[in-house]
């Protein structure tokens, strides 16, 4: 049972830097959509 709970601690650690990757990425940028495709291929 010790691997389970090692296991599930690494996916919570991530998440939480995954969380804090989000938002220093987003920093003041929280209205501001990201970028389309920038070159259309539609004719």
């Amino acid at each position: 049972m010790e691997d389970t709970h090692e296991f599930v601690e690494k996916i919570h650690e991530r998440q939480a830097k995954a969380e804090k990757n989000e938002k220093r990425q987003n920093k003041g940028h929280d209205n501001r959509q990201l970028p389309g495709k920038q070159h259309s291929t539609n004719k």
